[in-house]
C-alpha cells in the first residue's frame, strides 16, 4: 500500500476489494491494518547497534543521522549501499557499541562521501551485519563532513572484538604483514597479521595442546583487507605494491607490509561462499578517498620482502635440489584425455590448453636453470604410460643450454597414481651409478602406495663422492577417504598422519638395506613429505639421526608453503649423519609461496587483459611450493694459479719496483685466498714491501756472484669444504741478460 504523506499519524483499517470489471461482481475482500507514523525522532546509531552482534531494534523503523564514511552504492557487484557513522558530538562513551551502520540502498545512488544524511528505514540483520534495509527516505543535510575514525589493532582480544567497529571508519596505526594472498586474484582480498606472517602451528609446536595454542593465537591475529566490490576475478586487481594494481612485475609478496591502514569495517562475504562472512576492512570507497581523513584511495603495500635475484647461495662444490612443480603434465587436461598408468585411468591435471602448457613450461625452465643443481628431484610429474614429462623438460633445458647438459632417470610409470616423482641431473657434474630403486607397497606394506606416491632412490658419483638421493611425495593432509586413526585427530597434523608416519618408518628401514647397492651411507631424503617440522613423520627420521637441514640452516622461520595464511615447510632435505657432515648449507628458493597464485600460467577465470598483464615467462609463481637447494662438499681441492706482472725486473738499479699478481682460482665453490709469504733466495732487509695481497714493491737487485734473485709469493686457496691448494707466483731479477757489454757498471 502507498499511503499519502498528508495522512495524519495513526492506525487505520483499510479494506481492499477485487472485482471483475465485466460482471461488476465483488470477487474478494481483504481487510488490512495499516499504521501511519509521523515524523520519527532521531535514533542514535549506537542504540541501533547495541552492545552485542545483533541489534536490539530488529524490525523497528528508525531514523538515523550521521556522516557517510563508506559509499558502495550502485548495481552489483557493488555492495549496493553506504555506511553512516554517528557524528562525533553524538557518539556515546560505551566501547562495546558501534557508531556505524550499513544502509542497503538497492541499486540507487543517493549520497557522497562526507555527506551528513538522515535515513529512515527498518532495522535488520543480514548475514550477521546490522543494516537499514530499503530506506523509506534518504535526506542529504550537508557535505564535506568528517568524523573521528576508531582505532583498532591486531591481535584481537576476542573473536568478536571488531563488532564494536562494525560499519565505522577504522584505522590500524600499526604495521601489518601480508600473510595470505590466495584469494587476491579471485576476490581482490588480502589477509594481514601483526608482527609477522602467521606460522603453521605444527611447524613450530608439537601437535596437540601446544599447536592448538598457536592456532588460537593465529585466529586472533588476522584481518581481511578487501576491495570495494562483491565480484569474482576483478579487473583491475587493486592491491599490488605501492598503491598500484597487481601485475606480473608489480607483485604483492607474503611478508610485504602496510602501515596505518584505514577503511570501513564491514561484516560481509566476498560474494561467494569460498570467502564467507567475516570482518573486512575496506580501504577503497571510504572517507579517506574524499581527502577528508588521511589514507588514500588504495593502500600502499611496501615491498618488505623483495623477490630473490637468483637461487640461494648454499656453499659447497655441488648442489642437490628438490622442487614440487605442481602437476607438470604433457597431456592436456581438456576433459577428454585420460591419464595414468595402464589399468588406472584418471583425469589429467595441469594445463588445460597447449597455450597454457607453453606458459607453464616457460616459467618452469627459467626456474630450473636458476637453480642449476647437479641433481634435482621433481615432484608432481605426469605418470601416464607412454608419456614422459621429464623428456619434455630435459629437451627444453638442453635447448637453452647445450646438448647433453641435462639427463633424466628413465623410470617409466611408478605406482598407480596419476602423478609421480622423478630425477633430472647434469652428467658432467654427477654421474648416475647403478640402478634406481622404488619403494612401494610391494617392498614394505607399511608404505601404502594407494595413498603415498612411491619413493624413488638413485645413487650418484661426483668427483669420487657417492651419495644417494631419495625423492618423496607422501599423502596430503586432505581428508577424503580417511578412516580410523588416519582421520583428523584434532591435534593440528591433519588427516592421514598415520599413513605418512608408517611410510617414513618403512623408508628408514629400506634405506638401511642399501636399496641402490651403493655401499655408501650418504643419503639425502628430499621432497614433499606433507608434514610440518614437529609432526610424527619428521620425528621418525630425526630420531634415527637424520638431520633436518631446513631447520638447521633456516630455523623456525623456515618456510616453503603457505596454507590458510599460515607459513611452514612441507618440502624437505633430510640428511643421513654421514651426508650431513658434507652439507655446507640449505635454503628455500622463495619464488613461489610468496607470490600470488593469480600470477601463474593459468588463464581460466582471467579477463583477456589479465592473461597478458599477470604473466611473465620468468621463475616467479611457477608452482605453489618453493624449491629446496642443498650445497655439499666434494673432496677436490681448488684449481689455482698466480701470475706476476712483471715477472722479470731489469735493470738491477737497486730501486724498489712495483709488481702486481693476478690470481686465477677456477672453482665454482666459494673459496678464500690467503697470502702466506713473500720470500727471496737472496734476502736483504728492505727488499720487499707488501702493499696488499696482490700488490708489492720489490728491490731490483741481485748478488754479483749468484745466478740472480727470485722472489716467491706463496698463496693458499681454501674452499668452503676445507679443501685447499698452495700455489705461487715468481718474479726474477736475473744476473745478466746474456750480453755482458750491456750490463750496467
Amino acid at each position: 500500500l502507498v499511503v499519502d504523506a498528508s495522512v495524519p499519524a495513526g492506525t487505520y483499517e483499510v479494506t481492499v476489494t477485487a472485482t471483475n470489471d465485466d460482471v461488476e461482481a465483488q470477487m474478494g475482500r481483504c481487510v488490512q491494518s495499516v499504521t501511519v507514523q509521523g515524523d520519527l525522532p532521531i535514533t542514535f546509531i549506537h542504540d541501533v547497534q547495541g552492545s552485542t552482534d545483533t541489534s536490539p531494534l530488529v524490525g523497528d523503523t528508525v531514523k538515523i543521522e550521521g556522516v557517510v564514511v563508506g559509499d558502495y552504492e550502485g548495481a552489483a557487484p557493488a555492495l549496493r549501499g553506504f555506511y553512516v557513522q554517528e557524528e562525533d558530538a553524538d557518539a556515546d562513551a560505551d566501547p562495546n557499541t558501534s557508531e556505524g551502520v550499513f544502509v542497503f540502498n538497492f541499486s540507487n545512488n543517493s549520497v557522497n562521501l562526507g555527506d551528513v544524511v538522515k535515513v529512515q528505514g527498518t532495522v535488520a540483520e543480514f548475514q550477521g551485519q546490522t543494516q537499514l534495509g530499503f530506506p523509506d527516505s534518504v535526506e542529504v543535510i550537508s557535505s564535506g563532513n568528517t568524523v573521528t575514525a576508531g582505532t583498532a589493532s591486531l591481535p584481537l582480544t576476542s573473536p568478536d572484538e571488531l563488532e564494536r567497529f562494525e560499519g565505522m571508519l577504522v584505522t590500524f596505526p600499526q604495521t601489518l604483514y601480508v600473510t595470505e594472498h590466495f584469494q587476491l586474484g579471485r576476490f581482490g582480498q588480502v589477509v594481514v597479521s601483526s608482527d609477522d606472517r602467521l606460522p603453521q602451528p605444527t611447524s613450530i609446536a608439537e601437535p596437540g595442546a601446544p599447536a592448538q595454542a598457536v592456532q588460537a593465537a593465529n585466529d586472533l591475529n588476522r584481518l581481511i583487507i578487501d576491495d570495494n566490490l562483491q565480484s569474482q576475478n576483478p579487473d583491475p586487481i587493486l592491491f599490488g605494491r605501492g598503491g598500484s594494481e597487481l601485475t606480473a612485475t608489480n607483485t604483492l609478496r607474503g611478508g610485504d607490509t602496510l602501515t596505518g591502514a584505514v577503511g570501513v569495517m564491514t561484516y560481509t562475504w566476498a560474494g561467494n561462499a569460498a570467502s564467507g562472512n567475516a570482518y573486512r576492512l575496506r580501504p577503497v570507497g571510504d572517507l579517506s578517498d574524499s581527502g577528508l581523513v588521511p589514507g588514500g584511495v588504495v593502500p600502499a603495500f611496501q615491498p618488505t620482502n623483495p623477490r630473490p635475484s637468483g637461487a640461494p647461495l648454499v656453499g659447497g662444490s655441488g648442489t642437490v635440489a628438490s622442487f614440487n612443480v605442481l602437476n607438470y603434465f604433457v597431456s592436456i587436461d581438456d576433459g577428454v584425455d585420460e591419464c595414468g598408468p595402464i589399468g588406472f585411468p584418471q583425469d589429467c591435471r595441469g594445463a588445460d590448453t597447449t597455450f597454457e602448457l607453453d606458459r607453464q613450461r616457460d616459467k618452469l625452465i627459467p626456474a630450473l636453470l636458476q637453480i642449476d643443481a647437479d641433481v634435482l628431484g621433481l615432484i608432481e610429474l605426469e605418470n601416464t604410460t607412454g608419456v614422459e614429462p621429464l623428456e619434455d623438460i630435459v629437451s627444453e633445458l638442453n635447448a637453452r643450454t647445450a646438448p647433453g647438459t641435462y639427463a633424466y632417470i628413465d623410470t617409466g610409470t611408478i605406482g598407480t597414481d596419476v602423478i609421480k616423482v622423478g630425477i633430472i641431473y647434469q652428467p658432467d657434474r654427477a654421474i648416475a651409478t647403478g640402478d634406481f630403486a622404488v619403494l612401494d607397497s610391494s617392498v614394505d606394506p607399511r608404505f601404502n602406495d594407494d595413498l603415498n606416491r612411491p619413493a624413488l632412490a638413485q645413487s650418484f658419483v661426483s668427483d669420487d663422492e657417492t651419495f644417494t638421493v631419495v625423492v618423496n611425495h607422501l599423502k596430503s593432509k586432505g581428508c577424503g577417504g580417511d578412516i580410523g586413526l588416519d582421520m583428523d585427530q584434532g591435534d593440528g597434523a591433519g588427516c592421514f598422519n598415520l599413513a605418512r608416519t608408517s611410510a617414513a618408518q618403512a623408508e628408514l628401514d629400506w634405506l638401511a638395506s642399501d636399496p641402490t647397492n651403493s655401499g655408501d651411507t650418504d643419503f639425502l631424503v628430499q621432497g614433499d613429505l606433507n608434514s610440518y617440522a614437529k609432526e610424527d613423520p619428521i620425528d621418525v627420521f630425526v630420531d634415527a639421526g637424520f638431520v633436518d637441514l631446513g631447520r638447521l640452516y633456516g630455523g623456525e622461520e623456515n618456510y616453503s608453503y603457505v596454507f590458510d595464511g599460515q607459513w611452514g615447510y612441507l618440502d624437505y632435505a633430510l640428511a643421513s649423519p654421514s651426508m650431513a657432515e658434507k652439507v655446507t648449507g640449505t635454503a628455500e628458493y622463495h619464488i613461489n609461496s610468496d607470490e600470488p597464485s593469480v600470477l601463474d600460467y593459468n588463464t581460466d577465470f582471467q579477463t583477456p587483459n589479465h592473461v597478458t598483464l599477470l604473466y611473465n615467462d620468468d621463475e616467479f609463481r611457477t608452482s605453489d611450493h618453493d624449491p629446496v637447494v642443498v650445497g655439499y662438499c666434494e673432496a677436490v681441492a681448488p684449481s689455482a694459479s698466480a701470475t706476476a706482472s712483471p715477472s722479470s725486473i731489469w735493470p738491477p738499479t737497486g730501486k724498489l719496483k712495483s709488481v702486481s699478481v693476478t690470481l686465477d682460482v677456477s672453482d665454482a665453490n666459494p673459496f678464500n685466498v690467503e697470502l702466506v709469504s713473500v720470500t727471496s733466495n737472496e734476502p736483504i732487509v728492505g727488499d720487499v714491501v707488501v702493499i696488499d695481497e696482490t700488490h708489492f714493491r720489490l728491490r731490483a737487485e741481485r748478488d754479483d756472484e749468484g745466478p740472480g734473485r727470485t722472489y716467491t709469493m706463496t698463496y693458499v686457496a681454501t674452499d668452503s669444504c676445507g679443501n685447499s691448494t698452495e700455489f705461487t707466483a715468481t718474479v726474477v731479477v736475473p744476473h745478466d741478460q746474456g750480453n755482458k757489454k750491456n750490463q750496467p757498471i
